[in-house]
């Protein structure tokens, strides 16, 4: 990194893209200029495990294996409600979520959000516990559900709107298993940042993140290019309703109720021995007020 530009990570997806598309382009003040790589959510996780970049999108659900090195940004992020992700299977198989014992599903992630979502849902959903679990890119995990690959998949993004084209059925809404557990949003994707930039320079990021979402809020079609181009020939509608679903209040602004989301779903997870447990202080934004 030099004092002019931050080696940065993010998805292809609408949200993603509709989010950074100000700060990429230099359209708000921001006190370095993002080069960007664009990866799937599995490779950004284990880019920031390896401590490879300076500002990434990631799954919340591997937060516990990079907070040392990183910090939670406030904003910039996904939760939300009704946002959850989806079991899906053929249109023959068992609407009994039990009978996905022993099948093999497939993941975009062992360390996705999804993931996390899915165990905490099959401990109880599925007693006879679960097969192998194939990680696959998202985009390919409908088709291999369809072509009978795999017994199951568990997708996230816009698949939400686009499985029936597969010929699929929702078998399980982990948003909904989720919610209703707890009455809190669904913490998707993280923001993060090396602690080593400083609680000003990290501040400064923070405020630069927010103005870029405002931005895309306050002028949506200045970003319409850059999302379309990067979105893998995705219908503009679909695009669409993957940014309504994804970009909310939550992106500006984590806020009481997403702090709580996240300590919650680390919490849960950490108690039931799927992930190393998380101090509280570890999730506070350096120099802000806690939230717990």
């Amino acid at each position: 990194m030099t004092a002019a530009t931050l080696s940065t990570a993010y998805s292809p997806c609408p949200n993603d893209t509709f989010v950074f598309h100000a700060l990429a382009h230099g359209l708000v003040p921001a006190p370095f200029a993002p080069e960007v790589t664009f990866a799937d959510i599995d490779i950004t996780n284990g880019l920031a495990e390896r401590g490879e970049l300076d500002l990434l999108k990631i799954s919340f659900a591997a937060l516990p294996w990079v907070l040392d090195e990183y910090a939670l940004l406030p904003c910039g992020g996904a939760l939300g409600r009704g946002c959850g992700p989806l079991v899906l299977t053929g249109p023959e198989a068992s609407a009994d979520p039990a009978d996905l014992a022993g099948k093999t599903v497939a993941v975009p992630s062992e360390r996705s959000t999804a993931y996390l979502l899915f165990r905490l849902w099959a401990a109880e959903a599925v007693p006879g516990g679960l097969g192998e679990i194939v990680v696959l890119p998202f985009h390919e995990i409908m088709p291999a559900v369809r072509d009978g690959k795999v017994d199951a998949g568990l997708v996230i993004h816009e698949a939400r709107f686009t499985y029936q084209q597969y010929g699929l059925r929702s078998l399980a809404d982990m948003g909904e298993a989720w919610e209703a557990a707890t009455g809190l949003p669904i913490p998707l994707g993280a923001i993060i940042a090396r602690r080593s930039l400083g609680a000003e320079r990290l501040a400064e990021l923070a405020a630069a993140i927010r103005a870029s979402v405002e931005y895309a809020w306050a002028r949506p079609e200045a970003s319409r290019e850059y999302v379309l181009a990067h979105s893998q020939e995705m219908d503009p509608a679909v695009a669409d309703q993957h940014i309504a679903l994804y970009v909310n209040e939550f992106t500006a602004d984590l806020g009481e109720a997403g702090y709580a989301a996240v300590h919650g779903l680390l919490d849960r997870a950490a108690a039931a021995g799927l992930v190393p447990a998380v101090a509280p202080e570890a999730l506070a934004f350096p120099g802000a007020t806690r939230h717990r």
